[in-house]
């Protein structure tokens, strides 16, 4: 079975691939910036904003009482939704409800790289610096006589501008040299881990404990959040997310309009072609676009206005056709019943059957009148609320069938429709009920409602028509094998009259096939 896409489908996934393309693009941006991983949400401008956040949080730790510095972070906590906790510099948590940091985390808790240059001091305190009672290190002093001659330069090659190598040719080792990882400079970091599995964002701050002196002392404010909502929310990029989609949003808003006028000019194109296609050459589409469907549209029109007047010109031709033989065949079946009464009794059968072959040229001739009528006279009808049951019931009788069908239709339901040409159709039903399945079985005649339309169907029990050719029933001409025979069958226009006329009347016709087996003629109008 071959799979159907709609072409909104269509439209929608290629707007959907080319804002995949703009976030792809915007992302990128963000990789080259910042790398590969969790590092690149802090990396540039909105890696200063949240390092300017936890500057602020910890100075208001800083600043409050040693008792009250758990307290402020707790109460960030709550407005950031994250746990925040101060670490010093040999890992030790100097602030903060107990956090217990996972080995992803320890990793990068390392002070290397930049070391005291955040603060405004050299690693270490440099050459000369020493470390105070406190284990701050304490400014380099100057050099007096008697301290001895300065230490030597490093050797070339061992000590040069890459720094120190450990390992021979092996390159230089870390913390001792060469550029260190972008973590490691700027003293951030976002890594996921621990159990459960949450975010953990960490940042070089400047923390005093006036306990131990006035001078800033190095320490990471650590922030645990457990969603990746929470990790934007965190940094400030939900406002980055959420413009992101503002403008998606935005955009399918912006294509809908498009897409749907498409689509709905498409979908009126689809069903004027399919009635059509049914026989109906009077549909027209609107065709008030200034496009390549407008002018698809025009051409549906006129193609339909060509078809209709080269049918209505065919059913105008065998209408005068069939009206200029009545008057003949009227004669000639008076001079033939005269004939049968004055032949000879050895010429009486040759008489009866050039008798018979003139009813059956007045048969098809009546039908032709029928068939022709019920066409051109389809824009002249009138529709108005019409009683089923006693429309059921006449055509019952018309055709000879009291006591042989049933009728099962409610008296009060009602279809728009014209009178006469759905009494028509309906007796030609009967007819063919009676014609082909009299003898099989039962007959029905039934009725309901089925929301703002009427179901009106005739069901017999006889041999059914073969499966091949129910798409052909109601075609001028057209008759199954088992209706080819001069006794049993028609000229074949009986199916295509009721077609006619319950299109005049705005409805539509379905034949099928019963189980195990019949037939089942079903006409749909619209409810009164």
């Amino acid at each position: 079975m071959k799979v159907s896409y709609p072409l909104s489908l269509k439209v929608s996934l290629w707007l959907m691939l080319n804002l995949l393309l703009l976030a792809a693009l915007g992302i990128g941006f963000f990789v080259v910036r910042g790398g590969l991983g969790w590092g690149a949400l802090i990396a540039g401008r909105p890696g200063d904003r949240a390092q300017a956040l936890f500057n602020g949080i910890a100075g208001e730790a800083s600043a409050a009482a040693s008792d009250m510095r758990s307290a402020v972070l707790h109460r960030f906590g709550e407005t950031y939704g994250a746990e925040f906790g101060i670490f010093g510099l040999d890992e030790s948590q100097v602030a903060g409800a107990p956090m217990a940091l996972p080995p992803e985390v320890r990793e990068r808790m390392e002070f290397r790289g930049a070391g005291w240059a955040f603060f405004g001091g050299p690693r270490g305190g440099g050459p000369g610096a020493r470390r105070g009672p406190e284990g701050e290190f304490e400014p380099k002093r100057k050099r007096e006589p008697g301290d001895g001659p300065p230490p030597e330069p490093p050797e070339k090659g061992r000590f040069g501008p890459e720094g120190p190598r450990r390992g021979g040719e092996g390159g230089p080792a870390p913390g001792f040299g060469g550029p260190p990882p972008p973590d490691r400079i700027t003293g951030r970091f976002v890594v996921r881990g621990g159990t459960p599995a949450g975010y953990w964002v960490g940042m070089r701050v400047p923390f005093v404990q006036p306990e131990r002196g006035s001078r800033p002392m190095p320490a990471k404010l650590v922030a645990r959040v457990g969603s990746l909502w929470g990790l934007l929310n965190l940094l400030g990029l939900q406002s980055l997310l959420l413009g992101a989609g503002g403008v998606l949003a935005l955009s399918v808003l912006f294509w809908l309009p498009l897409v749907r006028s498409i689509t709905h000019s498409l979908g009126q194109l689809t069903a004027a072609t399919e009635k059509i296609a049914e026989g109906r050459f009077d549909t027209r589409v609107a065709a008030h676009r200034r496009d390549e469907i407008g002018q698809l549209g025009e051409s549906v029109n006129r193609m339909a206005a060509q078809l209709d007047a080269h049918m209505n010109g065919q059913k105008r031709f065998l209408g005068d056709v069939a009206h200029e033989l009545c008057s003949p065949l009227a004669r000639l079946q008076m001079a033939t019943g005269i004939l049968a009464e004055q032949a000879p009794k050895n010429l009486s059968d040759t008489v009866a059957d050039v008798r018979d072959e003139v009813q059956q040229m007045s048969t098809l001739v009546n039908e032709l009148l029928a068939f022709t009528k019920s066409g051109l006279q389809a824009r002249e009808v009138t529709l108005a609320p019409t009683l089923l049951e006693s429309l059921a019931r006449a055509a019952i009788h018309r055709e000879g069938g009291d006591g042989k069908i049933t009728l099962d239709v409610p008296a009060d339901l009602a279809a728009h429709a014209d009178g006469d040409m759905l009494g028509r159709a309906v007796g030609n039903l009967v007819r063919n009920a009676l014609r082909y399945a009299g003898a099989a079985g039962p007959i029905a005649v039934r009725a309901a409602r089925d929301g703002d339309r009427i179901s009106l169907a005739v069901e017999d029990s006889g041999p059914g028509v073969p499966a091949a050719d129910l798409g052909r029933l109601g075609e001028p001409f057209f008759r199954p094998e088992l209706a080819r025979t001069r006794e049993g069958g028609g000229v074949g226009l009986g199916l295509a009259i009721v077609r006619n006329s319950v299109a005049a009347c705005g409805g539509e016709v379905r034949f099928s096939n019963r189980e195990p087996q019949g037939f089942r003629a079903e006409i749909r109008l619209r409810a009164a």
